[in-house]
C-alpha cells in the first residue's frame, strides 16, 4: 500500500494525528495522561477509519459513517480540552479544531458521494413518485364520485 494512492482525507487525518501527538506532549501531566490519551486514541481511530473506508470497498458506506462519528467524538474532546484549558494557547486549540473540521468536511463529502452512488442511477424514483401522486389524485376524485 502506497500513500500516494490514499485519498486526501487520509493524508489530512494523518497530519492531524501528528499535530495532536505534538500538542499533547506539551500538556501538563494530568491532562497528558487523561484527556491527551483520549485525543490520541480518537485521532488514531480517525486515521484507521479513513484507511478502512478506502480499502474495504464492500463496506465503505459503513466505515465512512463510523469515520464521521469518530471525527465528531474527537471534536468533543478538543472542545473539552479548551474548556479545561489543557492547551498552551487558544491558537493551539484553534489550529487543531480547524484541522479536525476540515477532515470532517472531507468525510461529509465522501459520505454524500457514496449516498449519491447508492441511489438508483436510472432515475426510476420519478415515475414511481408520479404514479403515487396520480394514484392519490385519482383516488381523491374517485372518492368524490362515490359520495
Amino acid at each position: 500500500m502506497t500513500t500516494q494512492r490514499l485519498p486526501e482525507i487520509a493524508k489530512k487525518s494523518e497530519r492531524l494525528l501528528v499535530d495532536i501527538e505534538q500538542v499533547v506532549r506539551g500538556f501538563v501531566r494530568y491532562h497528558k495522561y487523561t484527556l491527551g490519551d483520549d485525543m490520541r486514541a480518537q485521532a488514531m481511530t480517525v486515521v484507521r477509519m479513513c484507511h478502512r473506508a478506502w480499502r474495504d470497498r464492500n463496506r465503505q458506506s459503513h466505515w465512512v459513517s463510523e469515520l464521521v462519528w469518530a471525527i465528531d467524538e474527537l471534536k468533543l474532546s478538543l472542545q473539552l480540552g479548551s474548556q479545561l484549558r489543557a492547551f498552551k494557547s487558544f491558537k493551539q486549540f484553534e489550529s487543531l479544531i480547524r484541522a479536525t473540521e476540515e477532515v470532517g468536511r472531507c468525510a461529509g463529502g465522501w459520505k454524500r458521494q457514496i449516498h449519491r452512488k447508492s441511489q438508483n442511477p436510472e432515475g426510476e424514483a420519478s415515475p414511481e413518485r408520479a404514479q403515487i401522486l396520480s394514484g392519490h389524485a385519482a383516488s381523491s376524485s374517485h372518492a368524490g364520485a362515490k359520495s
